[in-house]
């Protein structure tokens, strides 16, 4: 019998409805597959009693003959971004350490609801801040991958969802949450071969999840394909009284409605992301992706989004400014870390534990939050940010005019060395340069691996949709999955 860790959300949800295999097993299997691969540092908790209970539910209603829930037998990692009740929530972060939320996100609680199990929480960029998972508190995850040259140079597994795009590639789980800002969930999802969706801002709650940019954070799925994306976001998604900016409309069953035919759809590619000294490797990609949309059936047109190059600037604004004012309730009083020098006073504790809490990258961030949130800065930085952001959406609004979806790469390079970028803030902050423009429109975005680059690390491409046609994205990534024929592992090491 195949390895159950090999199996994905889909196989594994038949094979326990079919009785093949037992939803004990799996999260046994995968408990065991954790436990193992401690070495890459993608969990931060180990949760095996979670993952065992909620398979033990599913085997009990299968022998009582009861219909199974959606995900019944399947154990997911959980990015510690999530609340989740009993079990700590840090956003990787000294500041959150020893903090064990007494309620659960709504997003998490919707996917134990549909009968999925934790095996655990997942590393991540602390407070989502970063593009390589180095900024975490409690170390980097270490990427499953190596380069084919014979190198041993441990590389980054994408941000901020770096615990959960090794996690998944590693086969130590089946799929995992992820969140994304400007980009951190596709960009982690290209670097190590599997797929991410960021939906459509509002489909899925933010109602438990600890805050970055509350106008751009968003939760979705990170899964070894298309399909399993599909199903794992169905479960994730819906309205939720409790976040204000949550979408009330209704869930489409994605899994049931991919088609992996373009016939009569139009794709097109955005002239402005072919950016200067782009990889050659990343311009073929991009040129195969296009050749496969069109045997899907598409019409491949040129678009314009002329204001693209304003887009990492702007967000370089607008998150560390919301940044500042989300993380300014992190001062040693209510809960988490507190730092009380003796004989300190109120100001003194705040700032001592704000110090020791927090890391570089989350200081630079809030520095620059609060500099253009002053009075003398507000409306030359936030406001004319805020102008771009709104045309920014009116170039995708246009671009529809003349397709329904966008084909773009994912990241403008394969995964790097740790520690490679880590000394310069600004080509860090590039890894975001396909991702951000769709996640400051709100807009549906997806990564599906396309290839390997010479070194034979995995390389990602991009489709981005319409407002809340996440199915134009799924099918369109469905294409490109079919196509591209991507079936590249990382080869055990750990």
């Amino acid at each position: 019998m195949t390895d159950l860790t090999d199996l994905g959300i889909r196989e594994i949800r038949d094979g326990v409805r079919e009785g093949t295999f037992s939803a004990r097993e799996v999260a046994e299997a995968f408990n065991a597959a954790v436990s193992s691969a401690r070495q890459l540092n993608a969990f931060l908790v180990e949760t095996p009693d979670h993952a065992l209970a909620a398979a033990d539910a599913a085997d009990t209603a299968r022998a009582a003959g009861e219909t199974l829930k959606p995900l019944a037998g399947v154990p997911i990692g959980m990015k510690d971004l999530f609340c989740t009740k009993g079990v700590a929530s840090t956003a990787a972060s000294h500041i959150l350490e020893g903090f064990t939320p007494q309620y659960e996100s709504t997003v998490s609680q919707r996917l134990w609801d549909a009968g999925a199990g934790m095996l655990g929480k997942l590393n991540m960029d602390q407070f989502a801040m970063g593009s390589s998972n180095e900024t975490s508190a409690f170390g980097n995850v270490i990427s499953p991958w190596r380069r084919n040259d014979g190198g041993n140079a441990p590389l980054a597994p994408g941000g901020s969802s770096g615990g959960s795009s090794a996690a998944v590639s590693a086969r130590l789980c089946p799929a995992a949450t992820g969140t994304d800002t400007g980009g951190s969930i596709r960009q982690p999802a290209a670097f190590t071969g599997i797929s991410g969706i960021k939906p459509t801002y509002g489909r899925c709650s933010r109602w438990g999840v600890i805050a970055f940019a509350s106008s751009l954070d968003q939760a979705g799925p990170m899964a070894r394909d298309v399909r399993d994306c599909a199903i794992m976001l169905e479960a994730m998604s819906g309205f939720d009284p409790k976040d204000a900016t949550s979408l009330d409309v209704p869930v489409p069953r994605w899994e049931q409605g991919l088609n992996a035919s373009l016939a009569g759809k139009r794709v097109g590619i955005p002239r402005e992301y072919r950016v200067d000294n782009m990889p050659e490797e990343i311009e073929a990609l991009w040129q195969r992706g296009i050749e496969w949309v069109k045997d899907a059936g598409a019409e491949v047109v040129e678009v314009s989004l002329p204001h693209t190059k304003y887009a990492l600037p702007a967000y370089y604004i607008i998150a560390p400014a919301e940044a500042s004012s989300n993380l300014a309730r992190y001062d040693g009083v209510r809960y988490g870390k507190r730092d009380l020098p003796d004989g300190a006073n109120l100001q003194a504790m705040y700032a001592a534990t704000r110090a020791a809490g927090f890391g570089e990258e989350v200081k630079r961030r809030i520095l620059i939050g609060t500099y253009v949130l002053s009075a003398g800065f507000y409306d030359a930085y936030f406001t004319q940010a805020s102008k771009v952001r709104t045309l920014i959406a009116q170039d995708f609004d246009k671009a529809w005019e003349s397709c329904e979806i966008l084909l773009t790469p994912t990241a403008p390079s394969a995964a790097f060395g740790l520690g490679e970028k880590s000394d310069d803030p600004l080509a860090m902050y590039l890894n975001d340069v396909f991702t951000v423009p769709s996640s400051l429109a709100g807009l549906p975005a997806m990564s599906v691996p396309g290839g390997l680059d010479k070194h034979g690390l995995p390389l990602g491409l991009q489709v981005i949709g319409k407002a809340l046609d996440e199915q134009g994205v799924l099918n369109a990534a469905l294409a490109l999955e079919e196509r591209a024929g991507f079936v590249a592992r990382p080869q055990a090491w750990w």
